[in-house]
């Protein structure tokens, strides 16, 4: 692996670990909302919460479902590529969350809505649709 590699493969798991620790990402789609509304959570409590569910027996267990059936098609999942990911996904996290409890829950919970609402968007291939709109 060349320094480039190692680099860009650093940054997104920080990208990805900061996203996770702000706004909880995951089970956030569900879990967060979810403990919100019917168990009246703070946007905080709920993130928390759902990175706590997500941590083990989830992660784990899919991880090995994907190591185990990487092997046998011929596509392995790349352990290296993992800890670097990881690595920057911890460092990510770490802060994400410490910016999250700096940041107003009302304000929280609008920056957690935008994000669904791009994703479902971009998903839906709606952004195109509405870029084509205006040109």
């Amino acid at each position: 692996m060349n320094a480039e590699l190692i680099l860009l493969l650093a940054l997104i798991g920080l990208a990805a670990g900061m996203l996770s620790g702000l706004i909880g990402v995951g089970g956030g789609i569900i879990l967060v909302p979810a403990l919100v509304y019917f168990l009246n959570y703070s946007q905080h409590q709920a993130q928390g919460t759902s990175l706590g569910v997500l941590t083990f027996p989830v992660v784990i267990i899919a991880f090995l479902n994907y190591y185990r059936d990487g092997k046998t098609s011929g596509h392995p999942v790349d352990i290296k590529v993992i800890l670097l990911l990881a690595a920057g996904f911890v460092v990510g996290g770490f802060f994400g969350s410490k910016i999250a409890f700096k940041i107003d829950q009302e304000l929280l919970k609008k920056i957690f809505a935008v994000i669904l609402l791009y994703t479902a968007f971009t998903m839906l291939k709606w952004d195109k649709a509405i870029i084509n709109l205006f040109r």
